[in-house]
């Protein structure tokens, strides 16, 4: 039986995050030799049917959604039930959210993109945007991202206005969830689940440096996940 992932936001034809999106699992695909079929689902489409058609989630860049609460149903329901997560960029920001939220129990755990003046913003605007830029990226050793890579750094790039608000860091590193991935000045780019098939959730967005040539690890690794 052909495997199917579902690819959570608002698809956009001329965002080249989504078009990167795409042609990432078509290389993901060619290098395992597989045949994964990934459909766009729109966030306000989801339901409790999702699970029944999808093998794993990636939760992708374009936010603000149409539905946050949904989204954040689906990223819950991924991870309690061991089902493959990914999330990049906007996908990553919600992937905190849910976890402050229904783990971390901050029920008002907010994101700046849709309540700026909330009292408990996980997800905040960053000081200096990271949009269009590429930056050198740290990996913790023996984390699973690390594993992927093959190595303990990396260069990615970066398509975002928003990340975790410095404030709630202590917080966040209170639970299970580890924050195995940081820039130069330490801010958090790469949280994971280690008791979880894959969840992991990166700020920037890996598969715009995927190519035929060189798909990319963490694609791949999503891919093997959903397989298995």
């Amino acid at each position: 039986m052909i495997k199917s992932i579902a690819l959570l936001g608002e698809y956009t034809p001329t965002f080249p995050p989504h078009v990167s999106t795409n042609a990432a699992i078509n290389h993901a695909q060619q290098l395992l030799d597989v045949d994964i079929t990934a459909n766009w689902v729109s966030t306000e489409d989801i339901d409790s049917r999702l699970f029944e058609h999808y093998s794993g989630i990636w939760v992708a860049p374009g936010s603000p959604y149409k539905s946050m609460e949904l989204t954040l149903w689906a990223i819950r329901y991924a991870r309690e039930n061991k089902i493959p997560c990914f999330g990049t960029c906007g996908g990553f920001q919600h992937m905190v959210i849910e976890y402050a939220r229904n783990v971390l129990g901050v029920k008002g755990a907010q994101h700046a993109e849709y309540d700026p003046s909330a009292s408990s913003l996980f997800i905040s605007q960053l000081a200096c945007s990271l949009a269009g830029r590429e930056m050198q990226l740290s990996f913790e050793p023996g984390s699973r991202v690390a594993a992927i890579y093959g190595g303990l750094s990396a260069k990615e790039h970066y398509y975002c206005n928003f990340g975790v608000n410095p404030d709630c860091i202590d917080e966040l590193k209170q639970g299970p969830l580890k924050v195995s991935g940081s820039d130069a000045e330490g801010e958090i780019r790469v949280i994971e689940h280690p008791d979880h098939p894959f969840f992991i959730g990166t700020l920037f967005v890996p598969q715009m440096r995927s190519i035929p040539e060189r798909p990319h690890p963490l694609v791949t690794a999503f891919l093997r996940a959903v397989l298995l």
